[in-house]
C-alpha cells in the first residue's frame, strides 16, 4: 500500500463505503467513542475521518479537526449530520503538519491498518496529544503471540489489495508507548478487532 494507491482506491470506495461498511461497524464505532468520551470544549483530532461515519455520534460543544487524505471521502463526510463543530481538511495521518501538543483527544478508527505505515501514523497522533489527553484506536490486528502463518500471510496480501492490512501487530505499532495503554478490549471477529484506550501522562 502507498498513498497514491489508497487515493485511487478510496475514490472508488467513497460513494459506496457507507453501504458496505456502515451497519456492520456502527456499534463498534459508537463503543470506541464512548471509551474516548469527548467533552464539550475539548479539541478532538480525527486524522482518518473517511466518510464521516463517526461524526453523528459526537456531542455538541466538541471542536473537531476531521482530516483525510482523500478528498472524495471528505466530500462524503461533509454530508453527515454532526452536533459538534467540525473543520474538515485534507490530511496525511503519517505527516499531520500540526504543532504539538494541541489535542485533548484523538480518534484512530480503522486508520492504522490502512495507511502505509501504521506505526508512523500512531506516533504522529500521539505527538499531538497534550499531557492528560487520550487516544482511542479501533482497528484489526494480528493477535499477539500468534505466528504469522504462510496461509494468513497470503490472505493478508489479498486483503491489502483492497486497501487494508490485517497482519499488523498492535505491539509493533505502539512500541515505546505500550505503557500508556489503559484499556485493550476485544471488539469484532473474536477479538481480532480491538478497542484500545491510551492516556498521556
Amino acid at each position: 500500500m502507498n498513498n497514491d494507491y489508497n487515493l485511487r482506491l478510496y475514490r472508488l470506495y467513497a460513494p459506496v463505503y457507507d453501504r458496505l461498511f456502515g451497519p456492520v461497524l456502527a456499534s463498534a464505532r459508537r463503543h470506541a467513542l464512548r471509551r474516548l468520551n469527548p467533552h464539550p470544549g475539548e479539541r478532538l483530532l480525527m486524522p482518518g475521518v473517511g466518510t464521516g461515519l463517526d461524526l453523528p455520534y459526537l456531542p455538541a460543544g466538541v471542536h473537531v479537526v476531521a482530516g483525510d487524505l482523500s478528498q472524495a471521502m471528505l466530500a462524503q463526510a461533509r454530508l453527515k449530520p454532526c452536533a459538534a463543530s467540525v473543520a474538515f481538511q485534507v490530511m496525511d495521518a503519517q505527516n499531520l503538519g500540526l504543532a504539538s501538543p494541541i489535542c485533548d483527544a484523538v480518534l484512530l478508527n480503522l486508520i492504522l491498518s490502512v495507511v502505509p505505515d501504521g506505526r508512523r501514523a500512531f506516533t504522529e497522533a500521539w505527538r499531538v496529544v497534550r499531557p492528560g489527553g487520550r487516544l482511542v484506536i479501533f482497528d484489526k490486528f494480528l493477535p499477539e503471540g500468534e505466528a504469522l502463518s504462510p496461509a494468513r500471510q497470503r490472505l493478508g496480501h489479498l486483503i491489502a489489495a483492497l486497501g487494508t492490512d490485517p497482519n499488523r501487530r498492535l505491539s509493533d505499532i505502539l512500541a515505546d508507548q505500550a505503557t500508556a495503554v489503559r484499556l485493550n478490549e476485544p471488539s469484532l471477529l473474536r477479538g481480532q478487532y480491538r478497542i484500545v484506550l491510551l492516556e498521556k501522562r
